[in-house]
Protein backbone atom coordinates (compact mmCIF):
# COMPACT_ATOMS: atom_id res chain seq x y z
CA UNK A 1 0.00 0.00 0.00
CA UNK A 2 1.08 3.53 -1.02
CA UNK A 3 1.76 5.96 1.44
CA UNK A 4 -0.66 8.31 0.51
CA UNK A 5 -3.23 5.00 0.77
CA UNK A 6 -2.15 4.99 4.41
CA UNK A 7 -3.04 8.85 5.04
CA UNK A 8 -6.16 8.06 3.07
CA UNK A 9 -7.15 4.83 5.40
CA UNK A 10 -6.86 7.32 8.68
CA UNK A 11 -9.37 9.99 6.75
CA UNK A 12 -11.54 7.10 5.87
CA UNK A 13 -11.34 5.15 9.34
CA UNK A 14 -9.90 7.88 11.63
CA UNK A 15 -7.40 5.14 12.83
CA UNK A 16 -3.48 4.82 11.63
CA UNK A 17 -3.06 1.28 12.96
CA UNK A 18 -5.18 -1.74 11.86
CA UNK A 19 -5.57 -5.32 12.32
CA UNK A 20 -4.25 -7.88 10.29
CA UNK A 21 -6.34 -9.40 7.65
CA UNK A 22 -6.18 -12.95 6.66
CA UNK A 23 -2.12 -14.33 6.06
CA UNK A 24 -3.57 -15.18 2.49
CA UNK A 25 -5.18 -11.58 1.77
CA UNK A 26 -2.62 -9.73 -0.67
CA UNK A 27 -2.52 -8.54 -3.86
CA UNK A 28 0.09 -11.25 -4.91
CA UNK A 29 -2.83 -13.76 -3.79
CA UNK A 30 -5.49 -11.68 -5.69
CA UNK A 31 -3.31 -11.87 -8.81
CA UNK A 32 -2.68 -15.69 -8.52
CA UNK A 33 -6.02 -16.50 -7.95
CA UNK A 34 -7.11 -13.54 -11.24
CA UNK A 35 -4.60 -15.77 -13.32
CA UNK A 36 -5.99 -19.02 -12.35
CA UNK A 37 -9.88 -17.93 -12.85
CA UNK A 38 -9.18 -15.75 -15.79
CA UNK A 39 -11.06 -15.24 -18.46
CA UNK A 40 -14.33 -15.74 -16.33
CA UNK A 41 -14.39 -14.95 -12.97
CA UNK A 42 -17.10 -12.11 -12.53
CA UNK A 43 -17.84 -12.68 -9.09
CA UNK A 44 -16.81 -10.44 -6.56
CA UNK A 45 -13.30 -12.15 -4.80
CA UNK A 46 -11.21 -10.59 -1.66
CA UNK A 47 -8.11 -8.84 -2.20
CA UNK A 48 -8.36 -8.48 1.58
CA UNK A 49 -10.22 -6.75 4.63
CA UNK A 50 -9.03 -3.70 6.57
CA UNK A 51 -10.10 -3.24 10.05
CA UNK A 52 -9.33 -0.93 12.80
CA UNK A 53 -7.60 -2.45 16.35
CA UNK A 54 -9.46 -4.36 18.86
CA UNK A 55 -10.62 -2.39 21.38
CA UNK A 56 -11.59 0.82 19.26
CA UNK A 57 -15.16 1.63 17.72
CA UNK A 58 -15.42 -1.16 14.92
CA UNK A 59 -15.00 -0.41 11.16
CA UNK A 60 -14.11 -2.85 8.48
CA UNK A 61 -13.28 -1.99 4.69
CA UNK A 62 -13.43 -4.67 2.14
CA UNK A 63 -10.74 -4.68 -0.71
CA UNK A 64 -12.35 -6.64 -3.33
CA UNK A 65 -11.47 -7.48 -7.54
CA UNK A 66 -13.51 -8.79 -9.92
CA UNK A 67 -13.52 -9.33 -13.91
CA UNK A 68 -15.82 -7.10 -16.53
CA UNK A 69 -17.46 -7.86 -19.76
CA UNK A 70 -16.18 -4.60 -21.21
CA UNK A 71 -14.61 -1.27 -20.48
CA UNK A 72 -17.32 0.41 -18.58
CA UNK A 73 -18.93 3.02 -21.22
CA UNK A 74 -21.56 5.34 -19.32
CA UNK A 75 -21.85 7.30 -16.91
CA UNK A 76 -21.52 6.33 -13.36
CA UNK A 77 -24.83 4.34 -12.26
CA UNK A 78 -25.64 6.65 -9.28
CA UNK A 79 -25.43 9.95 -8.79
CA UNK A 80 -23.49 9.79 -5.63
CA UNK A 81 -20.16 8.82 -7.58
CA UNK A 82 -18.05 11.32 -8.83
CA UNK A 83 -15.86 9.68 -12.21
CA UNK A 84 -12.04 10.24 -12.02
CA UNK A 85 -9.53 10.02 -15.10
CA UNK A 86 -7.15 7.16 -13.71
CA UNK A 87 -7.70 3.70 -15.83
CA UNK A 88 -10.36 3.22 -17.65
CA UNK A 89 -12.26 4.63 -15.19
CA UNK A 90 -12.70 5.57 -11.35
CA UNK A 91 -15.88 6.34 -9.37
CA UNK A 92 -15.61 7.19 -6.13
CA UNK A 93 -18.18 7.86 -3.44
CA UNK A 94 -18.01 9.05 0.63
CA UNK A 95 -18.18 4.98 1.41
CA UNK A 96 -16.79 3.47 -2.03
CA UNK A 97 -14.35 3.90 -5.16
CA UNK A 98 -14.23 1.53 -8.19
CA UNK A 99 -11.26 1.43 -10.78
CA UNK A 100 -11.93 0.04 -13.66
CA UNK A 101 -8.62 -0.91 -15.72
CA UNK A 102 -7.69 -2.98 -18.52
CA UNK A 103 -4.86 -5.79 -18.35
CA UNK A 104 -2.48 -6.56 -21.47
CA UNK A 105 -0.22 -9.25 -20.05
CA UNK A 106 1.25 -12.44 -20.52
CA UNK A 107 0.81 -13.75 -17.20
CA UNK A 108 -2.57 -13.63 -17.91
CA UNK A 109 -4.50 -16.32 -20.49
CA UNK A 110 -6.62 -14.54 -23.12
CA UNK A 111 -5.37 -11.15 -22.06
CA UNK A 112 -4.14 -10.15 -25.93
CA UNK A 113 -6.68 -8.26 -26.24
CA UNK A 114 -6.78 -7.21 -22.47
CA UNK A 115 -8.79 -8.67 -19.85
CA UNK A 116 -11.14 -5.89 -17.88
CA UNK A 117 -10.44 -5.85 -14.24
CA UNK A 118 -12.43 -4.17 -11.55
CA UNK A 119 -10.88 -2.93 -8.16
CA UNK A 120 -13.08 -1.94 -5.73
CA UNK A 121 -12.64 -0.34 -1.77
CA UNK A 122 -16.03 -0.43 0.12
CA UNK A 123 -17.15 0.41 3.73
CA UNK A 124 -18.17 -2.82 5.25
CA UNK A 125 -21.20 -1.73 7.15
CA UNK A 126 -25.04 -0.63 7.13
CA UNK A 127 -25.14 2.34 4.53
CA UNK A 128 -25.69 5.82 6.18
CA UNK A 129 -25.52 9.04 4.91
CA UNK A 130 -21.24 10.62 5.88
CA UNK A 131 -20.92 12.88 7.89
CA UNK A 132 -17.79 14.09 6.98
CA UNK A 133 -16.32 16.31 4.61
CA UNK A 134 -17.46 14.47 1.82
CA UNK A 135 -15.15 15.29 -0.47
CA UNK A 136 -11.84 13.83 1.51
CA UNK A 137 -13.86 10.46 2.05
CA UNK A 138 -14.11 10.22 -2.14
CA UNK A 139 -10.72 11.23 -2.91
CA UNK A 140 -9.58 8.78 0.28
CA UNK A 141 -11.47 5.87 -0.96
CA UNK A 142 -10.24 6.69 -4.51
CA UNK A 143 -7.09 6.74 -3.09
CA UNK A 144 -6.78 3.58 -1.59
CA UNK A 145 -8.86 1.92 -4.36
CA UNK A 146 -5.73 3.21 -6.87
CA UNK A 147 -3.10 1.73 -4.54
CA UNK A 148 -4.58 -1.78 -4.61
CA UNK A 149 -5.60 -1.22 -8.20
CA UNK A 150 -1.39 -0.52 -9.28
CA UNK A 151 -0.51 -3.19 -7.12
CA UNK A 152 -2.44 -5.07 -8.90
CA UNK A 153 -1.41 -3.86 -11.79
CA UNK A 154 1.89 -4.79 -10.89
CA UNK A 155 1.67 -8.04 -9.94
CA UNK A 156 -0.03 -9.20 -13.17
CA UNK A 157 2.86 -7.25 -15.42
CA UNK A 158 0.30 -5.37 -16.90
CA UNK A 159 1.19 -3.44 -19.89
CA UNK A 160 1.89 0.11 -18.86
CA UNK A 161 0.26 -0.59 -15.26
CA UNK A 162 -2.94 -1.22 -16.89
CA UNK A 163 -3.05 2.66 -17.88
CA UNK A 164 -3.06 3.68 -14.11
CA UNK A 165 -0.82 6.71 -13.15
CA UNK A 166 1.82 6.07 -10.40
CA UNK A 167 -0.06 8.69 -8.30
CA UNK A 168 -3.80 9.01 -7.71
CA UNK A 169 -5.71 11.38 -10.24
CA UNK A 170 -8.24 13.11 -7.78
CA UNK A 171 -9.97 15.78 -10.35
CA UNK A 172 -13.37 14.54 -11.61
CA UNK A 173 -13.46 13.60 -15.18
Amino acid sequence: MSADAAKALKVITGSSRFEASEEKATTAQAAEDLIASSPSATRTKDICRVFTPIGTPDFQLRVTWRLADDAPTDDPAAPKFTALKMGDETLAAADMAYVFFTCRSDKVPNASDGVHIVVGVEHWAMPREPEDNIKALKNAYATVAHSYSLALAKELRCDKNGGLPTKPVLKPA
